[in-house]
């Protein structure tokens, strides 16, 4: 990528970029996060520190991903009603 692609704050500084490389994506993170502890709680079981049954990552992965759907839905029906609203009142 040429340097002149990639936004410079070096002639504002103090300020925020007005564009960012991405947009946040909360249902992403949650999935993460759940993954995540589910591989911790296995490290710690096979570490002996913790005793976790085997059957136990099924459920929490499952419902982990069903938060993060939900999550990512509303954050979609934010951003929808946001742009539509912005696109309503431009002249």
């Amino acid at each position: 990528m040429p340097q002149s692609d990639i936004p410079s704050t070096e002639n504002r500084p103090g300020q925020r970029p007005t564009r960012f490389r991405h947009e946040f994506r909360p249902g992403k993170l949650i999935s993460g996060l759940v993954v995540l502890g589910t591989a911790a709680a296995y490290t710690g079981d096979a570490t002996g520190a913790w005793q976790v049954p085997a059957y136990a990552a099924v459920p929490v992965i499952c419902l982990g991903l069903l938060l993060a759907g939900a999550t990512s839905w509303v954050v979609y029906s934010v951003r929808r009603r946001r742009a539509a609203r912005a696109a309503s009142t431009e002249k």
